[in-house]
């Protein structure tokens, strides 16, 4: 995985057209993306480590998620084939929230396919 400045400067653009409302809305964009919101210091890391924690819901074997649950996250931070990344925060209009954005190329996700 390497850091793409173009990825990182869509990311940013983005999470600024956020700043306003903060809503976990995704930017339909041609790239795999996660998003997260959390309080207080929330980091990129933060917000990585909230999707990597889906893995515990993931069964590989049958490439499904537990019922009720959300395994998406964590199989775009793990698809094999998304090779680039760019990331952004911004400071949510209240003050109180942080956005995060991750944006991935390719992206991944893709029914059918297993993440590695």
């Amino acid at each position: 995985m390497v850091w793409n400045t173009s990825l990182a400067a869509y990311a940013r653009n983005y999470a600024t057209r956020r700043m306003r409302d903060c809503n976990l809305v995704h930017s339909g964009g041609p790239y795999g993306e996660n998003l997260a919101k959390g309080s207080g210091r929330f980091t990129g890391t933060a917000a990585v480590n909230l999707w990597v924690a889906e893995k515990s819901y993931y069964d590989y074997n049958t490439n499904t998620c537990a019922y009720g649950h959300e395994c998406r996250h964590y199989t775009q931070v793990v698809w094999r084939d998304s090779v680039q990344l760019g990331c952004a925060r911004a400071r949510c209009a209240n003050s109180r929230w942080w956005f995060v954005i991750c944006n991935y190329y390719p992206c991944g996700n893709y029914v059918g396919q297993t993440p590695y």
